[in-house]
């Protein structure tokens, strides 16, 4: 048997003008109408932060209008730039969230789902207070042999993205050092770094995603958050695959 999801992030939304030079809303509906196009077959749509640009009501209620047109069940996630409250009030946010925070579980018929909060207040770094350290332990014990997918949007490593990893999970030895006592976690989806990298940590695969609106630069040649200039790339989502024998994730530009 095997699972579709399909992955957003950073969507960076604003109802006017343009964030890092690009029009976010087109590149929503780009995105809205692209699953809806080839892959409404997926059980539903993960969005890992980073909502909005501007922390308004009327912007996550903007936001909310046009993922409405989105033919799939979506979840959404916190990030750095996201405000807690104003989400609950205006997106479709699971009713069964620890309280406080926008982390949650979603039971699948391959596993279980993990959607943390990540976010540390007035910071684009991003944090796990011990609250949500104990949510993610008692999910992973009541998880038993299930596989588990944990979705973040903070990375918990190093990427050799020297601006971004600046700017990662202060508590991310102390996350791992929790994940790897369960052989069950199956796969890590980051979101945050606005580039695609995979790899391997403590034996745990991995994979960050391009986002819906606007890319961060290659390493090379250097650059700083100060005066940054988006890289002139198209627009990107995952379709992820679950099965019993593994995890596949598909890149797509839009």
């Amino acid at each position: 048997m095997m699972q579709k999801i399909v992955w957003m992030t950073d969507l960076h939304y604003v109802r006017n003008g343009e964030v890092a030079g690009v029009d976010v809303r087109k590149r929503l509906t780009d995105a809205v109408d692209y699953v809806n196009a080839w892959y409404s077959d997926a059980a539903f749509c993960v969005i890992s932060g980073d909502m909005v640009q501007e922390e308004t009501p009327a912007t996550y209620r903007a936001l909310q209008a046009q993922l409405k047109d989105l033919r799939l069940t979506y979840l959404p996630m916190v990030g750095n730039k996201d405000d807690r409250e104003m989400m609950k009030a205006a997106l479709d946010v699971p009713d069964d969230c620890l309280g406080g925070f926008v982390q949650y579980s979603v039971q699948i018929d391959q596993g279980v789902i993990l959607c943390l909060d990540t976010q540390k207040a007035g910071s684009a770094a991003g944090e796990l207070c011990p609250a949500r350290m104990s949510w993610i332990k008692t999910a992973l014990e009541g998880a038993g042999e299930r596989p588990v997918y944990i979705f973040m949007h903070h990375p918990p490593m190093v990427l050799d993205l020297p601006a971004q990893d600046e700017i990662c999970l202060e508590q991310g030895a102390a996350f791992l050092d929790l994940i790897t006592a369960y052989p069950n976690v199956r796969h890590l989806f980051i979101g945050h770094v606005h580039r695609a990298v995979s790899g391997v940590v403590r034996g745990i695969p991995y994979a960050t995603m391009k986002a819906v609106s606007f890319h961060a630069p290659a390493p090379r040649p250097d650059w700083g958050w100060d005066g940054f200039t988006h890289a002139d790339e198209p627009a990107n989502l995952g379709v992820i695959t679950l099965r019993q024998s593994g995890v596949n994730l598909h890149y797509l530009q839009f």
